[in-house]
């Protein structure tokens, strides 16, 4: 289906009643364009240090909108221009013209597979299951992922990191807990790795649920790892659920800010002697992070690992 996309060049401050005014003509969804700072408290703080960095706002903004290019638009544009000269009236909302373009019915959600194809971190050959085995197959250690729209696909400095990092210090019949689980990648690798069991927490419903799909697709059966809904920083249902001094390793890819109060809980999860494996960190909240480790007495920092601008840390719990 080919749609026609109106763009309205407007201002900041008008763009609330150009989308108002569209409402009014049967336009209920709009997209707006424009450049506000991101104030402190908009978005959730573990996102502040990936979040792009932001250009000035020089007052100028777009509301755009669709319709279907295959009827007639005529009688709906012209009640939008009415509407957009009486704004004209009263106030200063730019130059309210309205530009015209032809575009496609393009399937937006599946689009990005396209970029993800099979890839090797060491002796782990990721794949998506969508696409053939490749070539170079033999002798590594598979694992399919749909990672759907919101969730890693293993590719990213992070992910490599934690695989890495899992793949040296876990040992076969280990249990490891793993934090903020996304795709399951790293719960599905212990386990085919040789552990026991391994028990998976995120905060996303959607993450519990692509997690459980993945588990099932690389044959991991239920008894071998659960995965749970909840935080478990706070959630003493969660913490119950996980169990206490249960893991061998604990593993987590997330972001530093949410890292420094995670690992303040996760002694009471880990075994005397355990590994906690952390990733995510950028090199801006590398000394935060840093500090955060020196005043847990429980645990020990044995080293550090870089990959890019991205860096993982291995501690373990000792015996104070």
């Amino acid at each position: 289906m080919k749609w026609k996309k109106y763009t309205i060049e407007t201002t900041s401050e008008a763009e609330e009643l150009v989308a108002e005014t569209l409402s009014e003509c049967g336009i209920t969804n709009v997209e707006i364009r424009d450049r506000k700072p991101i104030l402190p408290g908009d978005t959730l703080e573990i996102y502040e240090e990936v979040m792009p960095k932001q250009l000035p706002d020089d007052g100028r903004a777009e509301v755009i909108f669709y319709m279907d290019g295959t009827e007639g638009s005529g009688p709906i544009l012209s009640a939008v221009r009415e509407g957009l000269d009486g704004l004209k009236a009263f106030m200063d909302a730019g130059p309210l013209t309205i530009s015209e373009e032809e575009t496609e019915d393009e399937d937006w959600v599946n689009n990005w597979k396209a970029f993800f194809h099979p890839f090797t971190v060491d002796d782990v050959l990721i794949k998506p299951t969508w696409e053939a085995m490749p070539e170079n197959a033999e002798g590594k250690l598979l694992i399919e992922i749909d990672p759907g729209t919101a969730f890693g696909t293993g590719s990213h400095e992070t992910t490599q990191l934690s695989i890495k990092a899992l793949s040296k210090y876990m040992k076969p019949g280990d249990r490891v807990l793993d934090v903020g689980t996304g795709s399951g990648i790293l719960s599905i690798l212990a386990v085919k790795r040789g552990a026991s069991f391994a028990f998976a927490t995120d905060i996303d419903p959607l993450a519990v649920e692509a997690a459980e799909e993945n588990a099932q697709v690389n044959g991991v059966p239920g008894e071998k790892a659960a995965f749970l809904l909840g935080n478990i920083i706070d959630d003493p249902e969660v913490q119950e659920a996980a169990g206490f001094e249960s893991y061998d390793v604990v593993v987590s890819n997330i972001l530093a800010d949410v890292i420094i109060p995670l690992q303040k809980e996760v002694v009471r999860h880990m075994k005397t002697g355990a590994y906690l494996l952390v990733s995510g960190i950028i090199d801006s909240k590398r000394e935060a992070l840093l500090e955060a480790f020196r005043k847990n007495e429980k645990l020990t920092l044995l080293g550090e690992d870089r990959l890019g601008e991205w860096m993982g840390f291995v501690l373990q719990k000792n015996g104070k």
